[in-house]
């Protein structure tokens, strides 16, 4: 039998992503212990030392005890958080918080709650403790299940996240260089869409799935979110051009794409897309996740947050 510190049920578990946004990390975590001891915040620490060591982390936290869970890094650290809750069979997802100090190069989950960069802010938040009970998004492929707390997405914008791999050092430009250069090479894929008993078929640049939402370093490709509604936001982006994208890239940032007579935006809590012939990216909150057939669906109300 595995034991249980009751103790660290009240205490934050930090997870720190020492990589994250290309910024002075140890300065900055100075920085977080000073104002954590500030405001009285009991905490245990770990930093990561390799890719989706997140997730171990947080599972071995929740197994000891702890309940709420600190991320503290950029959106691929907190969708590693996210995915060891939910993989984990400990307790139920929803009995876990998770709070974020964001550091990384997009940081778009924490622009639909509007928690700001600045630590010191970030931190006043996480004191607070303000709590949303969020929906999680499911993504099967044919060899894996990932979770997403975001925006998730299949095409043009996995084709993207896969090239901004190696971009990452030119920070938050980063998004508008690897979406340039997708915009000259990608090649649209045709997709058999099922969605609410129906089958679309159509020449497609990407179709996204969001919760949240911002993506792509300020993007927004959702509309009228509610984080909470059990229901996924999708964006069906057809036969786009280049000649589109540069015109409507404005758009992109502003969400009215998806008033564009070439984009098609439903609600639903299951989808399942099948490229034809091709197999294109599939991302997951900025992370590539796989290629070719996926399926999508939701769980209401697994995660809960703090938000401002």
């Amino acid at each position: 039998m595995s034991y249980i510190d009751t103790t660290n049920i009240n205490s934050w578990f930090i997870i720190a992503n020492p990589t994250s946004g290309n910024r002075n990390f140890s300065k900055l975590w100075k920085e977080i212990q000073q104002l954590l001891k500030n405001k009285n915040l009991d905490y245990s620490f770990a930093f990561t030392q390799f890719s989706k060591h997140e997730i171990a982390l947080v599972q071995n936290a929740i197994k000891i005890g702890f309940r709420n869970i600190m991320s503290i890094g950029g959106d691929g650290t907190l969708h590693h958080v996210v995915n060891g809750i939910m993989s984990q069979r400990y307790v139920k997802t929803s009995d876990i918080t998770i709070s974020v100090i964001p550091l990384g190069t997009g940081n778009d989950w924490v622009k639909t709650y509007n928690i700001p960069r600045d630590i010191k802010e970030a931190i006043e938040i996480i004191y607070k403790k303000n709590i949303i009970t969020q929906d999680i998004g499911v993504l099967k492929t044919v060899n894996t299940i990932t979770y997403f707390n975001n925006v998730a997405g299949i095409g043009y914008d996995g084709y993207v996240v896969n090239k901004l791999q190696s971009l990452k050092k030119f920070g938050s430009i980063s998004y508008l260089i690897a979406g340039f250069y997708g915009m000259l090479s990608y090649k649209k894929s045709n997709f058999k869409i099922l969605i609410d008993n129906k089958v679309i078929t159509t020449d497609c640049l990407m179709t996204v799935f969001g919760i949240c939402r911002y993506s792509g370093g300020g993007m927004q490709f959702t509309e009228k979110i509610n984080t909470s509604s059990g229901l996924l936001n999708i964006t069906i982006v057809k036969n786009f051009t280049l000649l589109d994208l540069i015109i409507h890239l404005p758009k992109l940032y502003s969400g009215k794409i998806v008033d564009h007579r070439k984009v098609a935006t439903y609600k639903t809590n299951e989808i399942t897309i099948l490229p034809k012939k091709s197999k294109p990216f599939i991302q997951a909150d900025g992370e590539l996740i796989g290629v070719g057939n996926v399926s999508v669906s939701i769980i209401k109300k697994a995660i809960q947050f703090v938000i401002r």
